[in-house]
Protein backbone atom coordinates (compact mmCIF):
# COMPACT_ATOMS: atom_id res chain seq x y z
CA UNK A 1 0.00 0.00 0.00
CA UNK A 2 0.69 3.62 -0.29
CA UNK A 3 3.31 5.15 -3.08
CA UNK A 4 0.10 7.23 -4.05
CA UNK A 5 -0.01 11.10 -4.29
CA UNK A 6 -3.26 13.39 -4.34
CA UNK A 7 -3.12 16.43 -6.50
CA UNK A 8 -3.19 18.89 -4.12
CA UNK A 9 -0.89 21.70 -5.31
CA UNK A 10 -3.17 21.84 -8.81
CA UNK A 11 -3.23 25.63 -8.94
CA UNK A 12 0.42 26.14 -8.77
CA UNK A 13 3.74 25.04 -6.55
CA UNK A 14 3.86 28.60 -5.98
CA UNK A 15 3.66 28.56 -1.66
CA UNK A 16 3.69 32.32 0.01
CA UNK A 17 2.64 33.01 3.14
CA UNK A 18 2.42 35.15 6.02
CA UNK A 19 5.17 33.49 7.54
CA UNK A 20 7.51 34.35 4.00
CA UNK A 21 8.37 37.01 2.24
CA UNK A 22 10.43 38.07 -0.70
CA UNK A 23 12.32 41.20 0.12
CA UNK A 24 15.18 43.22 -2.68
CA UNK A 25 17.96 45.05 -1.72
CA UNK A 26 19.30 46.92 -4.52
CA UNK A 27 21.96 49.98 -5.70
CA UNK A 28 21.92 50.98 -9.10
CA UNK A 29 23.29 53.63 -11.42
CA UNK A 30 20.38 56.02 -10.72
CA UNK A 31 21.95 56.07 -6.61
CA UNK A 32 26.34 55.88 -7.54
CA UNK A 33 28.23 56.09 -10.51
CA UNK A 34 30.17 52.82 -12.12
CA UNK A 35 32.99 53.32 -9.89
CA UNK A 36 31.24 53.45 -6.54
CA UNK A 37 28.78 50.69 -7.62
CA UNK A 38 31.97 48.47 -8.44
CA UNK A 39 32.78 48.65 -4.59
CA UNK A 40 29.11 47.26 -3.19
CA UNK A 41 29.81 44.04 -5.63
CA UNK A 42 30.22 40.33 -4.83
CA UNK A 43 33.38 39.37 -5.33
CA UNK A 44 32.72 35.60 -4.90
CA UNK A 45 29.43 34.77 -5.71
CA UNK A 46 29.48 31.60 -3.85
CA UNK A 47 30.81 32.90 -0.50
CA UNK A 48 28.33 35.56 -0.83
CA UNK A 49 25.21 33.78 -0.98
CA UNK A 50 26.42 31.42 1.36
CA UNK A 51 26.88 33.97 4.09
CA UNK A 52 23.55 35.62 3.44
CA UNK A 53 21.57 32.85 3.35
CA UNK A 54 23.34 31.46 6.79
CA UNK A 55 23.96 35.29 8.45
CA UNK A 56 21.22 37.26 7.21
CA UNK A 57 19.29 34.14 7.89
CA UNK A 58 17.41 33.64 4.50
CA UNK A 59 15.53 30.77 3.03
CA UNK A 60 16.70 31.81 -1.03
CA UNK A 61 18.35 34.05 -2.17
CA UNK A 62 19.73 35.27 -6.49
CA UNK A 63 22.04 37.72 -6.30
CA UNK A 64 21.99 39.65 -9.73
CA UNK A 65 24.96 42.20 -10.61
CA UNK A 66 26.36 44.30 -13.37
CA UNK A 67 28.62 46.76 -13.70
CA UNK A 68 24.94 48.84 -13.80
CA UNK A 69 23.56 47.58 -11.07
CA UNK A 70 23.79 45.05 -7.58
CA UNK A 71 20.96 43.37 -6.62
CA UNK A 72 19.78 40.83 -3.66
CA UNK A 73 16.65 38.87 -3.84
CA UNK A 74 15.59 36.73 -1.38
CA UNK A 75 12.82 34.79 0.72
CA UNK A 76 12.70 34.68 4.07
CA UNK A 77 10.40 33.87 7.26
CA UNK A 78 12.11 36.86 9.29
CA UNK A 79 13.05 39.83 6.90
CA UNK A 80 15.42 42.04 8.43
CA UNK A 81 16.47 44.45 6.41
CA UNK A 82 19.30 45.94 8.78
CA UNK A 83 20.50 42.29 9.19
CA UNK A 84 20.88 41.88 5.11
CA UNK A 85 22.48 44.98 4.80
CA UNK A 86 25.15 44.30 7.10
CA UNK A 87 26.22 40.91 5.70
CA UNK A 88 26.20 42.61 1.99
CA UNK A 89 28.38 44.89 3.89
CA UNK A 90 30.40 42.47 5.46
CA UNK A 91 31.10 40.06 2.36
CA UNK A 92 32.48 43.06 0.31
CA UNK A 93 34.60 44.57 3.74
CA UNK A 94 32.22 48.07 3.80
CA UNK A 95 31.31 49.39 7.07
CA UNK A 96 27.78 49.37 7.85
CA UNK A 97 28.15 53.20 7.68
CA UNK A 98 28.82 53.07 3.67
CA UNK A 99 25.40 51.49 3.51
CA UNK A 100 22.98 53.97 4.95
CA UNK A 101 20.66 56.09 2.76
CA UNK A 102 22.14 53.99 -0.41
CA UNK A 103 20.71 51.08 -1.04
CA UNK A 104 17.26 50.77 -1.53
CA UNK A 105 15.05 48.06 -0.09
CA UNK A 106 11.10 46.93 -1.15
CA UNK A 107 9.22 44.27 0.36
CA UNK A 108 6.48 41.99 -1.19
CA UNK A 109 4.48 42.86 -4.43
CA UNK A 110 7.14 46.02 -4.72
CA UNK A 111 9.69 43.14 -5.55
CA UNK A 112 8.00 41.66 -7.72
CA UNK A 113 6.77 44.63 -9.98
CA UNK A 114 10.61 45.87 -9.98
CA UNK A 115 11.81 42.37 -11.22
CA UNK A 116 9.17 42.53 -13.92
CA UNK A 117 10.30 45.77 -14.99
CA UNK A 118 13.79 45.05 -14.77
CA UNK A 119 13.47 41.87 -17.04
CA UNK A 120 11.52 43.86 -19.82
CA UNK A 121 14.02 46.14 -19.89
CA UNK A 122 11.98 49.67 -18.58
CA UNK A 123 14.69 49.96 -15.61
CA UNK A 124 17.50 50.14 -17.70
CA UNK A 125 19.15 53.54 -18.54
CA UNK A 126 18.98 52.65 -22.20
CA UNK A 127 15.18 51.44 -22.41
CA UNK A 128 14.04 48.12 -24.23
CA UNK A 129 18.01 46.84 -23.86
CA UNK A 130 17.90 42.99 -24.27
CA UNK A 131 21.30 42.38 -22.27
CA UNK A 132 19.12 42.38 -18.91
CA UNK A 133 17.41 39.72 -19.59
CA UNK A 134 20.29 37.50 -19.84
CA UNK A 135 21.76 38.46 -16.89
CA UNK A 136 18.52 37.27 -14.83
CA UNK A 137 18.79 34.19 -17.19
CA UNK A 138 22.30 33.73 -15.92
CA UNK A 139 21.86 34.78 -12.03
CA UNK A 140 19.00 32.52 -11.93
CA UNK A 141 20.57 29.22 -13.35
CA UNK A 142 23.87 29.98 -10.99
CA UNK A 143 21.25 29.95 -7.81
CA UNK A 144 18.82 27.19 -9.18
CA UNK A 145 21.84 24.95 -9.56
CA UNK A 146 23.81 25.70 -6.57
CA UNK A 147 20.72 25.04 -4.63
CA UNK A 148 20.72 29.25 -3.31
CA UNK A 149 17.43 29.47 -5.17
CA UNK A 150 13.95 27.54 -3.93
CA UNK A 151 11.09 27.07 -5.61
CA UNK A 152 9.51 30.84 -4.37
CA UNK A 153 12.31 32.30 -5.94
CA UNK A 154 12.56 30.28 -9.15
CA UNK A 155 8.75 30.42 -9.99
CA UNK A 156 8.87 35.15 -9.83
CA UNK A 157 12.20 34.68 -11.69
CA UNK A 158 11.00 32.35 -14.48
CA UNK A 159 7.70 34.63 -14.36
CA UNK A 160 9.97 37.75 -15.06
CA UNK A 161 12.31 35.92 -17.93
CA UNK A 162 8.10 34.89 -19.35
CA UNK A 163 7.26 38.11 -19.37
CA UNK A 164 10.80 39.84 -20.58
CA UNK A 165 10.32 37.66 -23.45
CA UNK A 166 6.79 38.31 -23.78
CA UNK A 167 7.47 42.18 -23.84
CA UNK A 168 9.98 41.72 -26.80
CA UNK A 169 8.09 39.37 -28.87
CA UNK A 170 4.87 41.46 -28.88
CA UNK A 171 6.05 45.08 -28.82
CA UNK A 172 8.78 47.12 -30.13
CA UNK A 173 10.41 48.11 -27.39
CA UNK A 174 14.27 46.60 -27.82
CA UNK A 175 13.76 47.89 -31.65
CA UNK A 176 16.30 50.52 -32.24
CA UNK A 177 16.97 51.22 -28.41
CA UNK A 178 19.11 54.37 -28.27
CA UNK A 179 21.64 56.13 -25.76
CA UNK A 180 23.25 59.14 -25.42
CA UNK A 181 26.32 57.13 -25.81
CA UNK A 182 25.88 54.63 -28.36
CA UNK A 183 24.47 57.59 -30.12
CA UNK A 184 27.56 59.40 -29.65
CA UNK A 185 29.67 56.17 -31.04
CA UNK A 186 27.56 56.10 -33.95
CA UNK A 187 27.74 59.55 -35.25
CA UNK A 188 32.16 59.27 -34.79
CA UNK A 189 31.47 56.11 -36.88
CA UNK A 190 29.85 57.80 -39.60
CA UNK A 191 32.45 60.75 -39.17
CA UNK A 192 35.19 58.89 -39.61
CA UNK A 193 33.70 55.63 -41.24
CA UNK A 194 36.06 53.04 -39.93
CA UNK A 195 37.22 53.56 -35.94
CA UNK A 196 39.52 51.00 -35.68
CA UNK A 197 42.74 52.99 -37.05
CA UNK A 198 42.35 55.70 -34.94
CA UNK A 199 43.22 56.94 -31.42
CA UNK A 200 40.34 57.17 -29.40
CA UNK A 201 40.26 58.53 -25.93
CA UNK A 202 37.18 57.94 -23.15
CA UNK A 203 36.76 60.73 -20.42
CA UNK A 204 34.86 59.87 -17.22
CA UNK A 205 34.11 56.67 -15.25
CA UNK A 206 29.98 56.89 -14.57
CA UNK A 207 27.28 55.27 -15.88
CA UNK A 208 27.69 57.32 -19.33
CA UNK A 209 31.06 56.04 -19.85
CA UNK A 210 29.84 52.72 -19.41
CA UNK A 211 27.43 53.13 -22.40
CA UNK A 212 30.39 54.72 -24.90
CA UNK A 213 32.79 51.80 -23.78
CA UNK A 214 30.21 48.83 -24.15
CA UNK A 215 29.32 50.18 -28.14
CA UNK A 216 32.94 50.61 -28.55
CA UNK A 217 33.73 47.35 -27.11
CA UNK A 218 30.82 45.79 -29.51
CA UNK A 219 32.65 47.11 -32.49
CA UNK A 220 35.83 45.90 -31.02
CA UNK A 221 37.21 48.82 -30.99
CA UNK A 222 40.56 50.03 -28.84
CA UNK A 223 40.29 53.07 -26.68
CA UNK A 224 42.12 54.80 -23.15
CA UNK A 225 39.95 55.26 -20.30
CA UNK A 226 40.59 58.45 -18.35
CA UNK A 227 39.35 59.49 -14.81
CA UNK A 228 40.20 62.21 -12.03
CA UNK A 229 42.04 59.75 -10.03
CA UNK A 230 43.80 56.58 -11.70
CA UNK A 231 42.25 54.03 -9.22
CA UNK A 232 39.02 54.87 -11.24
CA UNK A 233 40.12 54.29 -14.30
CA UNK A 234 41.51 51.11 -13.69
CA UNK A 235 38.38 50.02 -11.74
CA UNK A 236 36.38 50.81 -14.51
CA UNK A 237 38.91 49.24 -17.04
CA UNK A 238 39.00 46.04 -15.51
CA UNK A 239 34.96 46.43 -15.20
CA UNK A 240 33.78 47.07 -18.36
CA UNK A 241 37.12 48.03 -21.13
CA UNK A 242 39.67 50.20 -22.04
CA UNK A 243 43.22 50.59 -21.50
CA UNK A 244 43.81 52.81 -18.23
CA UNK A 245 45.80 55.64 -17.93
CA UNK A 246 46.36 58.72 -15.70
CA UNK A 247 44.24 61.86 -16.60
CA UNK A 248 47.61 64.19 -16.87
CA UNK A 249 48.99 61.74 -19.34
CA UNK A 250 45.87 61.80 -21.46
CA UNK A 251 46.00 65.62 -21.55
CA UNK A 252 49.54 65.85 -22.86
CA UNK A 253 48.31 63.39 -25.40
CA UNK A 254 45.75 65.69 -27.12
CA UNK A 255 47.78 66.20 -29.77
CA UNK A 256 48.18 62.19 -30.93
CA UNK A 257 44.04 61.89 -30.54
CA UNK A 258 41.23 61.41 -33.36
CA UNK A 259 38.57 61.47 -31.13
CA UNK A 260 37.88 62.42 -27.24
CA UNK A 261 34.15 61.15 -25.36
CA UNK A 262 34.19 63.52 -22.30
CA UNK A 263 30.99 61.79 -20.09
CA UNK A 264 31.86 63.08 -16.38
CA UNK A 265 30.25 64.85 -13.55
CA UNK A 266 32.89 67.74 -13.06
CA UNK A 267 31.59 71.07 -11.95
CA UNK A 268 33.83 72.30 -13.97
CA UNK A 269 35.88 72.52 -17.57
CA UNK A 270 38.21 69.56 -17.73
CA UNK A 271 39.01 70.08 -21.55
CA UNK A 272 40.07 73.63 -21.84
CA UNK A 273 40.61 75.78 -24.15
CA UNK A 274 43.98 76.87 -23.16
CA UNK A 275 45.01 72.69 -22.98
CA UNK A 276 43.84 72.06 -26.57
CA UNK A 277 45.31 74.55 -28.19
CA UNK A 278 48.70 74.32 -26.85
CA UNK A 279 48.39 70.41 -27.12
CA UNK A 280 47.33 70.87 -31.17
CA UNK A 281 50.04 73.29 -31.90
CA UNK A 282 51.68 70.97 -34.40
CA UNK A 283 48.96 67.81 -34.81
CA UNK A 284 48.78 67.01 -38.55
CA UNK A 285 44.85 65.13 -38.17
CA UNK A 286 41.56 66.60 -36.96
CA UNK A 287 40.16 65.94 -33.42
CA UNK A 288 35.93 65.20 -33.03
CA UNK A 289 35.32 65.88 -29.47
CA UNK A 290 32.04 64.38 -27.83
CA UNK A 291 30.85 66.29 -24.59
CA UNK A 292 28.42 64.14 -23.08
CA UNK A 293 28.54 66.01 -19.35
CA UNK A 294 26.02 67.55 -18.08
CA UNK A 295 26.67 70.25 -17.04
CA UNK A 296 29.48 70.45 -20.22
CA UNK A 297 33.32 69.74 -19.61
CA UNK A 298 34.81 70.63 -22.27
CA UNK A 299 34.99 74.98 -23.03
CA UNK A 300 32.35 75.53 -25.72
CA UNK A 301 35.61 78.16 -27.60
CA UNK A 302 37.53 74.92 -28.15
CA UNK A 303 35.20 74.66 -31.43
CA UNK A 304 36.86 77.81 -32.56
CA UNK A 305 40.72 76.21 -32.88
CA UNK A 306 41.86 74.68 -36.32
CA UNK A 307 40.74 71.18 -37.24
CA UNK A 308 39.31 70.73 -33.95
CA UNK A 309 34.96 70.05 -33.84
CA UNK A 310 32.78 69.75 -30.82
CA UNK A 311 29.48 68.16 -30.38
CA UNK A 312 27.58 68.76 -26.82
CA UNK A 313 25.42 67.01 -25.02
CA UNK A 314 22.64 68.72 -26.61
CA UNK A 315 22.70 68.45 -29.90
CA UNK A 316 23.23 64.24 -29.40
CA UNK A 317 20.23 64.44 -26.71
CA UNK A 318 17.74 65.81 -29.06
CA UNK A 319 18.45 62.64 -31.50
CA UNK A 320 18.03 60.30 -28.91
CA UNK A 321 14.75 62.17 -27.73
CA UNK A 322 13.17 61.61 -31.20
CA UNK A 323 13.94 58.03 -30.51
CA UNK A 324 12.34 57.55 -27.02
CA UNK A 325 9.11 59.32 -28.26
CA UNK A 326 8.70 57.33 -31.48
CA UNK A 327 8.41 54.63 -29.06
CA UNK A 328 6.71 55.78 -26.12
CA UNK A 329 3.77 53.56 -27.45
CA UNK A 330 5.82 50.05 -26.90
CA UNK A 331 6.68 51.47 -23.61
CA UNK A 332 2.87 52.27 -22.54
CA UNK A 333 2.07 48.54 -24.15
CA UNK A 334 5.05 46.75 -22.27
CA UNK A 335 3.38 48.59 -18.99
CA UNK A 336 0.25 47.02 -19.37
CA UNK A 337 1.70 43.54 -19.95
CA UNK A 338 3.51 43.96 -16.82
CA UNK A 339 0.56 45.46 -14.88
CA UNK A 340 -1.70 42.55 -16.03
CA UNK A 341 0.80 39.76 -14.86
CA UNK A 342 0.58 41.88 -11.47
CA UNK A 343 -2.80 41.18 -11.32
CA UNK A 344 -2.45 37.46 -11.98
CA UNK A 345 0.68 37.14 -9.46
CA UNK A 346 -1.47 39.11 -6.82
CA UNK A 347 -4.50 36.36 -7.68
CA UNK A 348 -1.62 33.53 -7.37
CA UNK A 349 -0.73 35.09 -3.96
CA UNK A 350 -4.05 35.40 -2.67
CA UNK A 351 -4.92 31.97 -3.91
CA UNK A 352 -1.71 29.82 -2.93
CA UNK A 353 -1.74 31.73 0.84
CA UNK A 354 -4.20 28.72 1.81
CA UNK A 355 -1.91 25.48 0.40
CA UNK A 356 -0.71 24.18 3.42
CA UNK A 357 -3.92 24.07 4.97
CA UNK A 358 -5.22 22.00 1.83
CA UNK A 359 -1.77 19.87 1.38
CA UNK A 360 -2.46 18.84 5.77
CA UNK A 361 -6.11 18.52 4.89
CA UNK A 362 -4.91 15.70 2.45
CA UNK A 363 -2.79 14.26 4.45
CA UNK A 364 -4.93 14.15 8.11
CA UNK A 365 -7.57 12.52 5.86
CA UNK A 366 -4.88 10.15 4.21
CA UNK A 367 -4.09 8.77 7.70
CA UNK A 368 -7.42 7.81 8.49
CA UNK A 369 -8.05 6.27 4.80
CA UNK A 370 -5.32 3.86 5.54
CA UNK A 371 -6.39 3.34 8.30
CA UNK A 372 -9.52 2.32 7.64
CA UNK A 373 -8.31 0.27 4.73
CA UNK A 374 -6.25 -2.07 6.93
CA UNK A 375 -8.87 -2.32 9.20
CA UNK A 376 -11.47 -3.68 6.15
CA UNK A 377 -8.17 -5.83 4.78
CA UNK A 378 -7.78 -7.60 8.21
CA UNK A 379 -11.34 -8.35 8.46
CA UNK A 380 -12.06 -9.67 4.71
CA UNK A 381 -8.69 -11.22 5.72
CA UNK A 382 -6.73 -13.87 3.31
CA UNK A 383 -9.36 -14.11 0.66
CA UNK A 384 -8.76 -11.23 -1.23
CA UNK A 385 -5.57 -11.84 -3.47
CA UNK A 386 -3.18 -9.21 -4.68
CA UNK A 387 -5.35 -7.79 -7.31
CA UNK A 388 -8.58 -7.59 -5.40
CA UNK A 389 -6.45 -6.21 -2.54
CA UNK A 390 -5.18 -3.61 -4.94
CA UNK A 391 -8.44 -2.19 -6.46
CA UNK A 392 -9.58 -1.44 -2.87
CA UNK A 393 -7.07 0.60 -1.79
CA UNK A 394 -7.07 2.41 -5.60
CA UNK A 395 -11.22 2.80 -4.17
CA UNK A 396 -10.01 4.39 -1.12
CA UNK A 397 -7.62 7.10 -2.55
CA UNK A 398 -10.51 7.74 -5.38
CA UNK A 399 -13.26 7.85 -2.33
CA UNK A 400 -10.96 10.75 -0.82
CA UNK A 401 -9.86 12.67 -3.70
CA UNK A 402 -13.56 12.43 -4.88
CA UNK A 403 -14.36 14.01 -1.52
CA UNK A 404 -11.79 16.78 -0.96
CA UNK A 405 -10.94 17.96 -4.60
CA UNK A 406 -14.23 20.04 -4.93
CA UNK A 407 -14.62 21.96 -1.56
CA UNK A 408 -10.14 22.09 -1.67
CA UNK A 409 -10.33 23.72 -5.28
CA UNK A 410 -13.21 26.03 -3.68
CA UNK A 411 -11.57 27.12 -1.38
CA UNK A 412 -8.29 27.95 -3.69
CA UNK A 413 -10.81 30.00 -5.88
CA UNK A 414 -12.50 31.86 -2.71
CA UNK A 415 -9.54 32.64 -1.63
CA UNK A 416 -8.19 34.38 -5.11
CA UNK A 417 -11.56 36.57 -5.06
CA UNK A 418 -12.09 37.06 -1.78
CA UNK A 419 -10.97 40.22 0.28
CA UNK A 420 -12.13 38.33 3.29
CA UNK A 421 -9.29 36.06 3.24
CA UNK A 422 -7.61 36.04 6.58
CA UNK A 423 -10.90 35.23 7.99
CA UNK A 424 -11.20 32.61 5.38
CA UNK A 425 -8.23 31.01 6.67
CA UNK A 426 -9.52 31.42 10.66
CA UNK A 427 -12.44 29.78 9.56
CA UNK A 428 -11.01 26.79 7.46
CA UNK A 429 -8.10 26.44 10.16
CA UNK A 430 -10.52 25.76 13.23
CA UNK A 431 -13.17 23.50 10.82
CA UNK A 432 -9.85 21.15 10.01
CA UNK A 433 -7.87 21.70 13.13
CA UNK A 434 -5.23 22.91 11.07
CA UNK A 435 -2.90 24.07 14.03
CA UNK A 436 0.44 25.52 12.03
CA UNK A 437 0.44 29.42 11.88
CA UNK A 438 -0.67 30.62 8.66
Amino acid sequence: MGGHEYQVTTSSPFIMTDSLEVINARLTYRDAPIHLLEKFAFKDLHYAHRLLLEKAQLKECIITQTCNRVEVFAISSDPNEQRLLEQWASAVNLSNKEFENIVQVERGKDVIYHLLKLASGLDSLVVGEDQVLGQIRRALEFSRKNHYAGSHLQIIFDRAVKVGSRIRTHTGLNKGSVSIGSMAVRLAEEYFDNLNDKRIMLIGSGEGASLIAKSLKQRHVNFMITSRTFERAKSFADTVAGVPIPFENALEMLDDVNLIFVSTTAPYYLVTYDRVEKARGNAKEGLLIFDLSNPRTVEDKVATIKKVKLINIDQISEIVEKNIRARKNEIQSAEKIINSEMESVDSLLKRTKVEPIVVSIFKSVDVIRERELKKALSIIGKSLGPKEAKTIEELSYAIVEGILSTPMNNLRKEMELSNENEELMRVVSKLFKYEEKY
